[in-house]
């Protein structure tokens, strides 16, 4: 039986990290939708792990292989594996993040009550013990990024049918038509840019139904911040003003 809502979660040596994922998406309270995952080359075994855990899923589970690198790559190779398989509803989330128990549910009453893309909310695993500044300080220094988001000449520009609202990758979800029309993921490298802004700046060209969730919560996972500290990490996403010297420290772990 086809499902009409697949989560696409893109994965590059997430062996250790994405049981965890998975295991969030088990417990969903909506059970009713598919999971692709797109192996993005990993040399861990990471397909092996979420092939394994697909013989006992409550849900459909395929694994894509996506041989060229890039976050943006894989996750438009797996919106597209979804929308190819008749999927009319897609959410992504990554594979070092815990997805709310409602997280699916809310998703579809969002887009059934009818935005045609949704902008959740990001706070930290709780299970990596967040400090009191990773827990309060960091996402409100990212939040006040957002807020000048909206001010940005570049999020301005002529065209533009929706406001600019902050979006994480790990946590959105869109119409299966809003991402064709759009164009999707743009299939680029964690180092070229922000996929996940990319798309949201496409979509707001084709639509002013756009809107963001403080409901729609999605854990993300602090090893990127402890990795490389708060300076480093908001450079890097802002506009990745500071970057590791080789590309591969791009992907922390």
């Amino acid at each position: 039986m086809s499902r009409r809502l697949w989560v696409v979660v893109p994965a590059y040596d997430e062996a250790g990290a994405i049981g965890t994922t998975l295991t969030a998406l088990a417990a969903q309270t909506d059970p009713d939708f598919a999971l692709v995952v797109v192996d993005n080359n990993s040399t861990d075994g990471t397909g092996d792990v979420v092939r394994r855990f697909a013989a006992g899923a409550p849900f459909p589970v395929d694994v894509v292989t996506e041989p060229r690198p890039g976050a943006g790559t894989a996750a438009d190779t797996g919106c597209r594996h979804a929308i190819a398989a008749g999927a009319t509803l897609l959410a992504r989330t990554d594979a070092d993040c815990r997805p709310a128990p409602d997280w699916v549910a809310t998703a579809k009453a969002l887009l059934d009550s009818g935005a045609e893309m949704v902008c959740g909310r990001s706070v930290p695993r709780r299970d990596e013990r967040p400090s009191f500044a990773e827990r309060r300080l960091f996402p409100a220094a990212v939040r006040a990024a957002g807020v000048y988001g909206r001010f940005r000449r570049t999020h301005r520009a002529a065209g533009f049918r929706a406001p600019y609202v902050l979006c994480h990758g790990h946590n959105l979800a869109l119409t299966a038509d809003l991402y064709v029309r759009c164009g999707g993921i743009p299939r680029i490298t964690l180092r070229d840019g922000a996929d996940d802004l990319a798309l949201l700046n496409r979509a707001r060209r084709h639509t002013d139904r756009i809107v963001r969730a403080e409901h729609l919560v999605v854990e993300n996972s602090l090893r990127r911040l402890r990795a490389w500290g708060p300076r480093r990490t908001l450079l890097w996403y802002w506009d990745r003003r500071w970057q590791p010297t080789e590309p591969e420290g791009d992907h922390v772990r």
